[in-house]
Parts: C-alpha cells; sequence; structure tokens
C-alpha cells in the first residue's frame, strides 16, 4: 500500500482548495445573459428547422396578420415573439397535434424587416420611429427628440395587441434618471399628451399659465404660489374663478382669505381654469370673463423646470 506523507496529503487538500475557489470565482464572475430583445414581426423571413426532420424545414416570411404557415399543424402566430419563443410554440403544436414527440425546433430571423412605432403628441419630433426589436419607453421618447416642456407626464402606450398601457415619467431627468422600464415593441403607438394649463391673471406678482406637471394637480394656493401671489394693490376680495363647463363660462367667487387662514380647503384646479385677482379699486380695472378669457390666450406660459 502507498502511504503518503502528512506534508503531501496536506499540499493535496490545499490544491483541491485553490481549484474549487477558482472555479467557483469564474462562475460567479460570468454575467447573465440578457433576455432576447428582438421579435418577430410582419415581413421577417425566418427558418424553421424540426431536428431530425428535415422534411418539415422551411423558410418563409411573417404573413402581415402576424402568422406562419407550416406543414402539418398549419398556422401559428409568431408576432410578439422572440425565436426562441416561436420556436417552443411550434414544437408544442408538432406535440399537441400528435404529429412528434418531444420535438426540437429551432428558429432563425434570417430577415428582419424594419418596424415602426409612430410617436404622437407633445415631443420634439413626432413621427414614425423604426424599431428591430423591444426597445425602453425613454429611448424611443428619446429617438423622437424628447420631451416638450408642455409635455403631460402621463404617456400612453397603444400596444399593437389593442390594449393601452400609461406610465407615468417623474420629472427627474436632471436631478436623477427616472425608473421606467416600460418596453415599447414594433408597432405600437406612443402618445404623449399636452400636460394640462391654469392661468393666474389680474394683479399678481408673475401672470400668466402654469403647467399641470407631474402628478397633474394644482390647488388654488399652489397656483398662486407660482405666480408669486398676489399684489399689496390687489382687490383679494373680489376674486373668481373662470371654468369652462360644457361650453358654458361660470365664474365661481374664490374666498381667498379664508382658503389662506384654513378656514376653507384649498379647492383643486382643472385645466384651462382662470384664476382672476382683480385689482384694487384705486387701480380699477373692471374686467368681464370674455375679456379676462381673450386675455388667457396671449398669457405666458410658465413651466416648472
Amino acid at each position: 500500500m502507498l502511504r503518503r506523507s502528512p506534508k503531501s496529503v496536506y499540499r493535496v487538500l490545499i490544491c483541491g482548495l485553490l481549484l474549487l475557489t477558482t472555479r467557483s470565482a469564474g462562475f460567479a464572475q460570468q454575467p447573465s445573459l440578457p433576455p432576447e430583445s428582438v421579435v418577430l414581426g410582419a415581413g421577417d423571413l425566418v427558418s424553421v428547422h424540426v431536428f431530425r426532420e428535415d422534411a418539415l424545414d422551411s423558410k418563409i416570411r411573417v404573413k402581415d396578420a402576424g402568422t406562419l404557415t407550416l406543414p402539418l399543424i398549419g398556422t401559428v402566430t409568431v408576432a410578439g415573439l422572440s425565436a426562441a419563443d416561436a420556436a417552443a410554440t411550434i414544437a408544442k403544436r408538432f406535440e399537441a397535434q400528435g404529429f412528434l414527440n418531444a420535438p426540437q425546433v429551432t428558429v432563425l430571423v434570417e430577415e428582419s424587416a424594419a418596424r415602426e412605432v409612430e410617436v404622437l403628441g407633445d415631443v420634439a419630433k413626432p413621427g414614425p420611429v423604426t424599431l428591430n426589436g423591444r426597445r425602453p419607453l425613454l429611448d424611443v421618447l428619446a429617438e423622437a427628440g424628447g420631451l416638450l416642456k408642455t409635455a403631460d407626464r402621463h404617456v400612453t402606450i397603444r400596444r399593437v395587441s389593442g390594449s393601452i398601457d400609461t406610465v407615468f415619467i417623474p420629472n427627474t431627468l436632471i436631478s436623477a434618471p427616472p425608473m421606467v422600464d416600460a418596453l415599447v415593441a414594433p408597432g405600437d403607438a406612443v402618445l404623449v399628451p399636452r400636460a394640462g394649463i391654469v392661468y393666474v391673471l389680474g394683479d399678481v406678482g408673475r401672470p400668466g399659465g402654469y403647467l399641470m406637471e407631474d402628478d397633474a394637480h394644482l390647488s388654488l394656493l399652489q397656483a398662486l404660489s407660482l405666480a408669486a401671489g398676489a399684489s399689496k394693490t390687489a382687490s383679494e376680495g373680489g376674486a373668481h374663478l373662470i371654468r369652462r363647463v360644457h361650453g358654458e363660462t361660470l365664474e365661481v367667487p374664490l374666498h381667498l382669505k379664508d382658503v389662506e387662514r384654513g378656514k376653507l380647503p384649498d379647492p383643486a384646479l382643472e385645466n384651462n381654469d382662470i384664476v382672476y385677482i382683480p385689482f384694487s379699486f384705486s387701480k380699477n380695472l373692471a374686467l368681464g370673463s370674455a375679456s379676462v378669457a381673450a386675455s388667457a390666450s396671449s398669457a405666458i406660459i410658465y413651466a416648472a423646470y
């Protein structure tokens, strides 16, 4: 029997531990593969290969309806699927219809047809953006030139499947990138609406229109704060709200002093509301609601950024 000295046994153990440590470190450093971002769509030319079933192999173009017509199993919908998911779907169809047992199917994209996402609304360059696969919403908006300062932060994605998603993009692009993980696929449409505007006019520090940014909510006191408050010469007792409801113009008195003192709740404002703070009687410029509304059309629009 071969007998090893304690020193040789010790060396073997040390080498073994070092080998295991090195291998473990190597496995830990291997990056995980990202999920496939390219999806199939109308016009793509794909090859379908079934292992050991050459007669079932096909090279075929995806139809406008997003389908492939394959031997034995007929029509299979593949639009919006990655090549791997399409292969799995085809394999399940062969097995479910009793033609093959545990088939191995491979789908390869031979030619990828350029597909577009329509970006509409308050962006710098509205129009089609070409995609070859899923892309983050922020990347698509960047391709469209980015959001205008008048844009609402609630962006709508109309999916090619017919579903609709609304994604909120906080106004933190300057200080920190927002956490937006929504993906846009070819055939989708992205709509960026215009933010609501509240007008604060009359005897205030900075009369003009103010965007209802981020959460799209603005109260009376918030709007007055953005407008630098009522001037010392203002007649706060005559403050009123002008609002269009079902085509009619309504004037609602605003008890500004009571709201400022907390005696009355701070009312929420709506898109296109006009808050008018008249001048004092010594500087009386009595204006009707029609005149005030007309002046709003030429008011300066302010954003918070």
